[in-house]
């Protein structure tokens, strides 16, 4: 009670301003409870509109069992909160905000703007109409429980000014993985909380790219070259989409979709067996028949190009990964299972998002940790990770709005 008699106002702090501690920020103050957010970057939400600036994929119209299904180990855990906060839900808050969607060819969703800044700023803009306090450049240094009131938390702050405290009657923590580190995520919340006891899986690259040893000439004529329409195998997983040359190896859709395969091949054995297929579209024996045709006086790669529909690219991946044969069945096994050796990812500094955090086993049903009552966690700092195509962004806003609705309960009921 304060000094008139009358019940204080719940004080939440939000330490994270991306998607789930934006929208985390948002339920809670739309709870009636004062929310302070702290954020260690100049500004908010910097992942988000850098992921904005190809057109924002907020979330994906994929048949819900599907839809889970991307969620590989993690999908039981996250099915309560998406099943609570789902695609259309997610579309209708966007829509709130004055931001309308639609759903692409692809099935993905987008912001008719296809950018972030106009739902960040709308966001922002109704945080700071109900009272919610943004304080940016500040960095999360501890988590205490109060002095003067064991129910409470203390959490310290290095700010541009001074070391400060602040207490709180619940805290979100919402601070991502450790993937894009320059963004704001760098993964400097595992030891803290691993001091009070909270079990981590150690973080690792997710949909990120992969190291391929090319040849000097390989890499100077086609890194940023995109092989279009091809699939990706490791083991008896594939994925249809796109990749992309680079300098180190590969990137693109159809990489990241197999970076748990491809994180476990390198685990147990140092490097992983990606093989491509060059023409999806076609089987072996009917591109055997289109390289059977007589080429006459052209080159192999002319006639890999006109009988067999490769580009350039793709011609020389032929020939940087094994011998020159103009044998038509050869040739199309070699086209429809192109073997590349992949020695390792490309770095956390470059992937996409993370794989690893807060083990499930700390977490209860209301994204609270059991070993720190009061406090709860939301988005990629969590153990799951999902593949590109709006299932991260999904999987990030309903966790923060499931974290939220359990923080509003738990006070609620003080």
């Amino acid at each position: 009670m304060s000094e008139n008699g009358t019940r204080a106002v719940p004080q939440v702090v939000v330490v994270g301003a991306g998607p789930a501690g934006l929208i985390a920020a948002d339920r809670l103050s739309a709870a009636g409870l004062a929310v302070t957010i702290a954020e260690r970057m100049p500004s908010p939400a910097r992942k988000l509109l850098m992921a904005g600036r190809g057109g924002l994929n907020l979330t994906h119209s994929e048949e819900m069992p599907a839809f889970l299904t991307r969620y590989r180990d993690a999908e039981a855990q996250l099915a309560p909160a998406i099943a609570a906060f789902d695609p259309a839900a997610l579309r209708a808050w966007c829509a709130e905000l004055g931001i309308e969607t639609f759903i692409g060819s692809s099935g993905r969703v987008f912001p008719i703007q296809m950018k972030a800044s106009p739902l960040v700023r709308a966001l922002l803009e109704r945080l700071a109409a109900r009272g919610v306090q943004l304080n940016t450049r500040w960095s999360w240094t501890g988590l205490e429980r109060s002095t003067d009131a064991p129910a409470r938390w203390r959490l310290s702050f290095e700010t541009p000014d001074r070391t400060k405290d602040i207490e709180a009657d619940a805290v979100l923590l919402a601070l991502g993985g450790a993937s894009w580190p320059r963004l704001g995520s760098d993964g400097g919340w595992v030891p803290m909380l691993e001091r009070h006891g909270v079990t981590v899986t150690p973080l690792a690259p997710a949909n990120a790219g992969v190291l391929v040893d090319w040849s000097q000439l390989l890499k100077a004529r086609f890194a940023g070259t995109p092989l279009k329409r091809i699939a990706a195998s490791i083991g008896g997983t594939r994925v249809a989409g796109e990749a992309m040359i680079t300098a180190r190896g590969l990137e693109g859709g159809a990489v990241y979709a197999l970076s748990a395969e491809l994180r476990a091949a390198f685990e147990a054995n140092g490097t992983a067996q990606l093989v491509l297929d060059l023409r999806p579209d076609l089987g072996e024996a009917d591109l055997a028949v289109r390289l059977a045709r007589p080429r006459g006086k052209q080159s192999l790669s002319n006639h890999l190009r006109k009988a067999a529909g490769l580009p350039p690219a793709a011609i020389a991946l032929l020939s940087e990964t094994g011998e020159r044969t103009s044998d038509p069945l050869e040739l199309a096994r070699r086209i429809k299972g192109l073997a590349l050796t992949a020695t390792g990812f490309s770095g956390l500094d470059r992937a996409i998002s993370t794989a690893g955090g807060i083990a499930w086993e700390e977490i209860g049903a209301d994204f609270g940790l059991s070993k720190l009552p009061g406090i709860h966690v939301a988005g990629e700092m969590i153990d799951w990770e999902a593949p590109t195509g709006g299932y991260l962004l999904q999987a990030s806003f309903a966790s923060g709005v499931k974290a939220a609705d359990g923080i509003a309960r738990a006070l609620a009921g003080r």
